[in-house]
């Protein structure tokens, strides 16, 4: 079975890929150098080169308070480049995996957002991942991935950072912000497992199990990794930033990932030996 993958060289589909291997997939990796997917053009001819069975769109624009002023361009990647490969999807009978984000939601709800509750992005990205799922919902075959609060060893996130400023004399974290923490393997293992049981066509919430605060999350970084550090919790009003974040965008995920702290100990472990 042929798997396409957008933005493969991105943090998560430097884990996703070797994964979909071992398990048995061909993977053909693009990015931008070989499939420019905002260019209808590039789409269609790698599509009907390749002719795969699913397609993983992972590639997207992804900072969030750029975004802000960056419009244009994050509609132009996280929207029309969507459009592109919805096309080639719909035109070849393909599979479309598309990863979203809890972003779309505006964190006003009191217990777990499930997939079927209506979203309300407060920000350019989320309004842009939204604009993307809505695009992906007039494909015959797709799943809709949201996540949240990403992190693994190819790129720069949350955990790398928090390490990096451990020796500073005092360090303040948002706690009135709770979310999912998930591992970018976590993330992948849920794509597989999705496409492996042939769940239902929709929308799935593949993040971290539990919840917790952007300083619960720290606090839960620094005692894994053995770090004495001066943390402090703060409230969201003193770190002023471009785009407004939803207070609480925990997701509902069925049990597709484990739990956030179980997957962070074994990603703190993998990044010491």
């Amino acid at each position: 079975m042929k798997i396409l993958v957008t933005g493969a060289k991105g943090m998560l589909g430097q884990d996703l890929c070797p994964i979909l291997e071992d398990e048995g997939f061909e993977v053909i990796e693009t990015d931008v150098n070989n499939m420019d997917f905002t260019k209808e053009d590039d789409v269609s001819f790698k599509i009907e080169e390749i002719m795969p069975d699913y397609i993983v769109h992972l590639g997207a624009y992804t900072n969030v308070d750029k975004a802000e002023e960056e419009k244009e361009k994050a509609f132009k990647i996280n929207y029309e480049g969507t459009v592109n490969i919805v096309n080639a999807c719909k035109k070849h009978d393909i599979t479309l995996i598309y990863i979203s984000t809890d972003y779309v939601f505006d964190g006003t709800k009191k217990e777990k957002y499930l997939p079927n509750d209506k979203p309300n992005p407060l920000n350019v990205y989320g309004e842009s991942k939204l604009k993307g799922e809505e695009e992906v919902k007039k494909c015959d075959k797709y799943y809709i991935t949201r996540t949240s609060w990403l992190y693994g060893h190819h790129g720069k996130n949350f955990v790398e950072t928090m390490i990096s400023l451990a020796e500073k004399e005092e360090l303040k974290v948002v706690e009135d912000q709770e979310g999912c923490p998930t591992w970018t393997v976590e993330l992948a293992r849920g794509i597989v497992k999705i496409i492996k049981e042939e769940k239902p066509y929709g929308i799935y919430h593949v993040c971290g199990s539990g919840e917790t605060s952007w300083y619960g999350f720290a606090k839960e970084i620094f005692k894994l990794c053995n770090l004495k550090v001066n943390l402090k919790p703060c409230k969201t009003e003193e770190f002023p930033r471009p785009a407004k974040r939803p207070k609480y965008s925990v997701m509902e995920n069925n049990n597709i990932c484990r739990d956030w702290k179980e997957a962070l100990k074994d990603y703190i472990d993998l990044r010491c030996e």
